[in-house]
């Protein structure tokens, strides 16, 4: 299993594309997100161990340049983080959704990260800018106090940056919205 992530987003596709192939033979790195998002941009996802990652992540903010728009590298990121990306977390029992809804991808990703450390709660799924305006948002789940201590430290970390949308918890959430969210 991969310990560290990186993101780097660009504003331009064409760059971004250019700067993911730099990034993927720079360092021995596994591509696990390279793809258009909206509104015209580019994301690459690295994983790795954490001294890969960082050079990957550097050689791509040296080739993207004034393309890029955000970037990041988390070491020991939590193992659910990587599920909840490719929307592979099954949910066993729905307790209280939790929400966090941000400007960046790069940001979601790292809010779920601490969301995820901070109570025992479940990531279910992390959206990443696809048909949603390049915003990206985070579903969690898990008793109401634990979803509310791990929604507010999340969405704290995109607060500071000024990318957080919106932050909710649903206690006891219709299962038909479940079903239809899911």
């Amino acid at each position: 299993m991969n310990r560290a992530i990186g993101v780097v987003e660009f504003n331009s596709i064409a760059k971004g594309i250019e700067a993911a192939d730099y990034m993927l033979k720079a360092a021995r790195v596994e591509a696990l997100f390279c793809r258009t998002v909206c509104p015209g941009k580019f994301v690459t996802m690295v994983g790795g161990d954490v001294a890969a990652v960082e050079s990957a992540v550097r050689t791509g903010v040296e080739q993207g340049s004034q393309a890029v728009v955000d970037r990041f590298v988390l070491p020991s990121v939590h193992e659910s983080v990587f599920r909840a990306i490719t929307g592979v977390t099954p949910v066993t029992e729905m307790k209280s959704l939790g929400i966090i809804e941000t400007f960046s991808l790069s940001s979601v990703i790292v809010a779920a990260d601490i969301a995820v450390k901070a109570a025992e709660v479940e990531l279910l799924e992390i959206r990443l800018g696809l048909a949603i305006g390049g915003k990206a948002f985070v579903m969690l789940n898990g008793d109401v106090g634990a979803v509310k201590a791990a929604v507010t430290a999340g969405a704290g970390s995109a607060a500071e940056k000024g990318l957080l949308v919106s932050q909710v918890v649903i206690p006891s959430p219709s299962k038909d919205l479940i079903t239809q969210l899911l």
